[in-house]
């Protein structure tokens, strides 16, 4: 059975920091173009944060996370990373984790993933 499992959120202080890993259970980055990381905030919309080309590396991040955020792949242990950085309070929301076969442009713009995680929450708060 295809899924994604998500691990690593918790609660953290405005400027600390969190890595979030998602293990790809079922299936290998060979199946999906791309891997990425999405948001989503009480009462708002879920946005894309960061997403990885599966077969060339390429990243792309959201504006908002542009300089603090990074993410990565371990082709080994079938996981992608997302490492955050000087966190902020807006970064506040429960992240998931998609797999599919997205154009990379638009990786983060859109929502049409095959697979999605179930989530792990991040609060940053004092």
């Amino acid at each position: 059975q295809e899924q994604l499992v998500e691990s690593g959120g918790g609660l953290v202080q405005p400027g600390g920091s969190l890595r979030l890993s998602c293990v790809l259970s079922g299936f290998t980055f060979d199946d999906y173009t791309i891997i990425a990381w999405f948001r989503q905030a009480p009462g708002k919309e879920r946005e894309g944060v960061s997403c990885i080309s599966s077969s060339d590396g390429r990243t792309n991040y959201a504006n908002s996370v542009t300089g603090r955020f990074t993410i990565s792949q371990d082709n080994t242990k079938n996981t992608v990373y997302l490492q955050m950085n000087s966190l902020k309070p807006e970064d506040t929301g429960v992240y998931y984790c998609a797999a599919g076969s997205i154009v990379f442009r638009m990786c983060v713009d859109t929502l049409e993933y095959d697979y999605w995680g179930q989530g792990t929450q991040v609060t940053v708060s004092s």
